[in-house]
């Protein structure tokens, strides 16, 4: 029969082999990763910078030409208050709303949806809020969740609509004319790249809701068909533009 220091020696052996096998093959593991990231298999981490949109995949995976779009990526922090990080599986509208924050400027609500989890620690009814793109006083454009991504935004919408907040500087809800042509040129990009009808899956959050918002176009109902217009038109020249 074989002694116990037999079994001891085997014991030993196993155990050392497997420490190195396995510390082998996590410093494999850890090169592969390394190469990998280095030629840009694996992205970095969300960026916080200006980009320029010039080209996209359609939510069916084809690759087709956009409008140029130039806009400020900041997303918002994973978090179940804004960022929830749910699919977005299809878009079938975009939804206007306004920020019913006068004066306020697109980095102040961008933030504002990123510090719900601290706001809401000390709300009894906790707020979820937020959106893919707010739109400053000026036209400057924010991007707070990806389009791969739900908003909390447009209710029972938020699973298949890509939600825009504007700003504005006034009570009545009236967008200045940086804040108006800026989102003309996101609407036409939207629409474009998702291939919607600007005159049926254009709305407003009150099309959803019955909400007063975007309150300037909700009250003046000749406003709001005016800026469908301007996206139509807007949409029709720039696809002229990008097959000529």
């Amino acid at each position: 029969m074989l002694n116990k220091d037999f079994w001891k020696k085997v014991n030993k052996s196993t155990v050392i082999r497997c420490i190195i096998i396995l510390g082998g093959a996590a410093v494999f593991i850890l090169v592969l990763v390394l190469v990998l990231h280095l030629f840009g298999a694996i992205p970095d981490s969300e960026p916080d910078e200006k980009v320029s949109v010039t080209q996209k995949e359609d939510q069916h995976g084809a690759e087709k030409l956009l409008p140029k779009l130039n806009f400020t990526v900041d997303l918002l922090t994973p978090n179940k208050f804004s960022r929830p990080q749910l699919a977005l599986k299809e878009v079938n509208a975009v939804v206007v709303h306004y920020t019913a924050n006068p004066g306020a400027d697109a980095k102040d609500n961008r933030d504002y949806f990123n510090n719900l989890p601290r706001i809401n620690e000390d709300r009894k009814t906790p707020t979820f809020a937020s959106s893919h793109f707010v739109i400053g006083l000026e036209g400057n454009i924010i991007q707070c969740i990806p389009l791969s991504e739900m908003a909390y935004a447009s209710n029972d919408r938020n699973s298949d609509t890509v939600a825009i907040e504007c700003c504005h500087p006034k009570k009545n809800g009236k967008f200045t004319n940086a804040t108006y042509e800026a989102l003309i040129e996101l609407l036409t990009y939207a629409c474009i790249r998702f291939e919607l009808d600007p005159q049926t899956q254009i709305i407003r959050h009150y099309d959803v809701t019955g909400k007063m918002c975007p309150k300037y176009y909700v009250k003046h109902e000749d406003k709001w068909e005016k800026l469908k217009q301007d996206v139509e038109e807007r949409v029709e020249k720039t696809k002229k533009a990008l097959e000529g």
